[in-house]
């Protein structure tokens, strides 16, 4: 993408060229920086549907000031039939513009004015929007106009408001809406946190339960206090969302999840299909390895999820040639993330989920953005990336049982040969101490071995050897 220097725009602007420049341009992206924002009137015409300022140039520091909202209020006029508007300028308010436009059906934008929302609210044909609140709770006047029946078509909901949580609560007291998506972002939030419970209890009653698919919840408080946490009752209002395919829960603090919770999530929600609860620095792993199976036996549409496990009584146990669940085997599931829990044996972990969900393409946990600092960090790290590439190994394993079983037996000396003659030396599978198995004896930096190691590169030593009584 090349900008063009001033000079050339102002020429543009200029005869012999005549205005519009394209005349029957029906979708404009802006990229220039503010020096040349004035210029985008040049292609201001009536047809225009599509206007999409997002990604402006970094070009000064200066923010989105009187002139530049001149502008885009003139702009407003010369193109009436604007449907689809996004906007992303640093301190630009877009709330004279929008106000000019009626067939609005998609509008991301910053933060708007109370009268801007009011004007959206009542638009027929409005059915994505993303804004930000003011900085104040909208005012009671408001709030009993947003009673009325407003943002009637709407689909896709995301409302941020900065500091506190106090906007949002306003926001949605009194609304009564039917959206499939909806996201309550607080950013650099002051004690927000433990006010999530209100507000999750005011989404339960603004949104109609049969409509609701998607929910962020998505709160970023600085400071970070470490000792905040919010108990599993806080998410049984969501409950009554019976269609919900997608939560997803991004907060700085403890999210206390148990066994029972998970259980109720599960049966309240057969069509989840991913289910996040960001990773925090402290957590507590109270869901077991048995309320993980439940959760995947009721939601048989799940992909994706991110749940605080406990593993221990997997990673206590030997593996047992007896399949767990009575052979359950969930298909669709192909991310996972459980948090930083400690685990001495990573083939018992990967045997297990490789056994529940065969088709995982991607496990997660001791995520470095937060735990790089942890003192275990690099020991568990290593082990958790080891059940990742071991679960990996033994979904290709399965598939070339499959394979051998289907094409019978004759021949497979043959196959294998021919398949592997001229792509290395397969190494021999070693039985080590604790009854596990490695291959070729090199499981890198992760396996069953302790952070003691870390001069043998390649040598495997074996678990016993290394871990004390002591280490978890």
């Amino acid at each position: 993408m090349v900008s063009l220097d001033i000079e050339i725009w102002h020429t543009l602007s200029c005869p012999p060229f005549s205005l519009p420049l394209l005349p029957n341009l029906v979708s404009l992206t802006w990229v220039e920086d503010k020096e040349t924002f004035l210029y985008v009137w040049l292609f201001a015409t009536p047809k225009l549907t599509t206007l999409d300022m997002s990604e402006l140039w970094p070009g000064t520091s200066s923010t989105f000031g009187p002139f530049e909202q001149s502008m885009l209020s003139c702009i407003s006029m010369l193109c009436p039939s604007v449907s689809h508007f996004r906007f992303d300028f640093f301190g630009g308010d877009t709330s004279t513009a929008l106000q000019s436009w009626s067939h609005l059906k998609s509008v991301k934008t910053g933060k708007i004015s109370e009268a801007a929302i009011l004007h959206l609210s009542n638009l027929p044909s409005l059915r994505v929007l993303h804004f930000k609140l003011p900085s104040i709770p909208i005012s009671a006047n408001t709030q009993k106009l947003l009673q009325c029946s407003v943002f009637c078509a709407i689909e896709d909901l995301s409302v941020e408001c900065e500091g506190r949580l106090a906007p949002l609560d306003a926001f949605f007291e009194k609304l009564s809406i039917a959206p499939k998506e909806i996201s309550c972002r607080v950013t650099h939030g002051v004690g927000s946190t433990p006010a999530l419970p209100a507000l999750i209890s005011h989404l339960s009653k603004a949104c109609a339960h049969s409509s609701l698919e998607e929910v962020l919840l998505s709160i970023t408080d600085r400071p970070v206090n470490h000792n905040a946490s919010i108990g599993a009752a806080a998410f049984q209002p969501l409950f009554t969302f019976r269609n919900l395919r997608r939560l997803d829960v991004e907060v700085d603090c403890n999210v206390q999840l148990n066994d029972a919770v998970i259980l109720q999530m599960a049966k309240a929600w057969p069509l989840l299909e991913r289910l996040f609860f960001h990773p925090y620095y402290h957590l507590s792993h109270d869901v077991t390895p048995h309320a993980f199976v439940t959760l995947l036996q009721h939601c048989p549409n799940l992909v994706s999820v991110s749940v605080f496990i406990n593993w221990s009584t997997i990673d206590g146990r030997d593996i047992s040639p007896v399949i767990p669940y009575q052979g359950f085997a969930h298909k669709a599931l192909s991310e996972a993330s459980f948090g930083n829990p400690r685990i001495r044996h990573p083939t018992r972990i990967a045997a297990f989920i490789s056994a529940i969900a065969p088709n995982v393409e991607s496990i997660e946990a001791w995520d470095p953005d937060l735990f790089e600092d942890h003192p275990d960090f690099e020991k568990y790290s290593a082990r958790w990336k080891l059940v990742d590439h071991l679960v990996q190994s033994f979904s290709v394993v399965r598939e070339q049982e499959r394979g051998r079983k289907l094409n019978g037996d004759a021949g497979a000396d043959e196959e294998f040969k021919g398949s592997y003659d001229h792509c290395g030396v397969v190494q021999p599978v070693q039985q080590i101490e604790n009854g596990e198995a490695t291959v070729g004896g090199v499981v890198g930096g992760g396996g069953e071995d302790s952070e003691e190691d870390s001069g043998s590169g390649d040598e495997y030593v074996p678990y016993e050897e290394q871990v004390t009584s002591e280490e978890e």
